[in-house]
């Protein structure tokens, strides 16, 4: 059995005190028929909230947490949406030749289309936009269409943003993925074209005339204070922040621009006469043939700014416009910044040998790097890599190599604890998989490791993963294997670090297994669960019989 892919598939089908023995006790709350066929559906991010569309009888209903909604001749594909908390819903929906948007239940005004990937929830949930189309007479449709079709914005008739239920003005077409609210929720912004020229409205005021509106536009800070785009004026492409346009360039490049995460700086990686290069606040750094994959990037406190660059053969990196030493490479996704935004690290290829350099200074050289590290740990302190030695593989940390006979590392490992004190990462010798935690390889006995399980507590006194051994998954927590399952998804620790979590499926029956306990059995549970309480119990959704419960599942005390 191949672990990873088991777990793959385990989360498409459903998803101590640590200790083990004894049953859990589970409270069942019924919320309502779990109808068939399911067209298509959406679980919020703790899995506590589901809603799916159904058809019935020729129409199709939404169902959100159990309670059915009204019918409809359709439901858009990819429309269904839930806010970021799961507490509420909306979806386009079709209705003869019309289409409407239902937020929460409540049908909004009739258009004759909605923008594709439309409607949109503000972060906080509290509000609701989308831009909708009313058509004129001549590109009026003349048959009834059961199934809404996604819409663009190149259809005619005149478009424009709904807030709340609020109409704002039309627009000849609204750009794709708009409108964009701000990542706190009290500002809305989009990209939209009156005539030839395209501009761009915040907060319901329209601002300067362009000829193109950049991809990705517009942008918000992180403090929701300040919006930026790519715009073009004649042959030249420029740099819109706050409705000051910055200078022109050839092409800006996809990605861009982007904000430090204090929003004090924006970045913007640009063409010029075939040459690239990056433009920070206005000011231009030097010309290079090739920016790095990912380039620019700012440090996690927005003081910092870093990235690769190629010149004719020679690659290097500049960080607040200082160039490094030249090599022959950098690894894809370098520069790294660590947490604190006061170190930076890269993997940077010297003829046919790597090494990792750490604030300006080389370690030693290996034959290649595994993809995702050099790495920092949260407390910005330690740092972390996979390195190849010959036909070996090692883990390299605070520049100690550890032991140089694994014939590969886990892809996402290692892994820190949240308080950077402990490491750990997977590692196969011939066909068994072992856990090297904190320097000490455990036993080579798994037949697999699955990637993305290996995780510590939030205290960092527990480690655990799921393991594959013969035809069964178990959870191994702190060394001593679980139970065995057919599937088991990733665990989940309590944010006190005392209970333990994780979805499994035996035969034909899932169920949730807490601090080693085995809860009831259901024919399927809903992913992305569970959630934990204050008191260590979890909570989530499942079902039996064709009907949804909401569970509340306590270990035995």
């Amino acid at each position: 059995m191949a672990i990873g892919q088991a777990v793959v598939l385990a989360a498409l089908l459903f998803g101590t005190p640590l200790t083990s023995g004894g049953t859990c006790s589970a409270d069942e709350q019924k919320l309502g028929p779990l109808l068939e066929p399911v067209l298509l559906w959406r679980v919020s991010q703790d899995g506590l909230h589901l809603a799916y569309a159904a058809a019935r009888g020729g129409k199709v209903a939404v169902v959100a947490d159990g309670q059915v909604g009204p019918e409809f001749d359709g439901i858009a594909p990819g429309t269904l949406r839930l806010s970021p908390d799961g507490k509420r819903f909306a979806y386009v929906a079709g209705k003869g030749k019309k289409r409407l948007v239902v937020v929460d239940g409540k049908q909004g005004p009739e258009f004759d289309g909605i923008l594709e990937r439309n409607p949109f929830f503000s972060e906080d949930g509290k509000h609701v936009a989308y831009a909708a189309r009313k058509e004129d007479r001549e590109s009026r449709e003349s048959s009834r269409i059961r199934t809404p079709a996604p819409e663009t914005s190149t259809k005619g008739g005149k478009w424009l943003v709904v807030l709340d239920g609020q109409p704002g003005p039309e627009f000849d077409a609204i750009m794709a993925d708009n409108p964009v609210f701000s990542p706190d929720g009290s500002r809305l912004a989009y990209g939209a074209r009156k005539g030839k020229k395209w501009l761009v409205v915040v907060d319901g005021q329209p601002g300067t005339d362009f000829d193109a509106l950049q991809e990705g536009s517009p942008l918000f800070s992180p403090d929701a204070r300040h919006v930026a785009y790519g715009a073009k004026k004649g042959d030249k492409w420029l740099v819109v922040v706050d409705g000051q346009p910055g200078p022109g360039f050839d092409a800006i490049l996809k990605g861009s621009p982007l904000f430090s995460p204090d929003s004090r700086h924006v970045a913007c990686a640009v063409e010029q006469r075939g040459k690239r290069l990056v433009v920070l606040d206005g000011k231009a750094g030097p010309e290079f043939d090739e920016l790095a994959e990912g380039s620019p990037v700012f440090s996690p406190d927005g003081g910092h700014l870093a990235y690769g660059g190629r010149k004719d053969k020679a690659w290097l990196v500049v960080l607040d416009g200082k160039q490094g030493e030249a090599c022959d490479g950098i690894g894809v996704g370098d520069p790294a910044f660590s947490p604190d935004g006061k170190r930076l690290a890269y993997g940077a290829r010297k003829g046919n040998k790597w090494v990792v350099v750490a604030d300006g200074r080389p370690g030693p050289p290996y034959d290649a790097l595994m993809a995702g590290t050099p790495a920092f740990g949260p407390d910005s302190r330690r740092i972390v890599y996979a390195a190849k030695k010959g036909e070996k593989w090692l883990v390299v940390a605070d520049g100690q190599p550890g032991p140089e006979d694994f014939d590969g590392i886990m892809a996402g490992t290692p892994v820190f604890s949240p308080d950077g004190k402990r490491m750990a990462y997977g590692a196969r010798r011939g066909d068994k998989w072992l856990v090297v935690v904190d320097g000490k390889p455990g036993p080579a006995d798994h037949d697999g490791i699955g990637r993305g399980t290996l995780l510590f507590s939030p205290d960092g006194s527990h480690l655990a993963f799921v393991a594959g051994k013969g035809t069964k998954m178990h959870v191994v927590l702190d060394g001593q294997p679980g139970p065995g399952y057919d599937q088991i998804v990733r665990p989940a620790f309590s944010a006190d670090g005392r209970h333990i979590a994780y979805r499994a499926k035996s035969a034909d029956k899932a169920l949730l297994v807490l601090d080693g306990q085995p809860g009831p059995e259901y024919d399927g549970v809903i992913p992305n669960g569970p959630a934990f309480l204050a008191d260590g119990s979890i909570e989530y959704l499942a079902h039996k019989e064709k009907t949804l419960y909401r569970v509340k599942q306590s270990p035995t005390r």
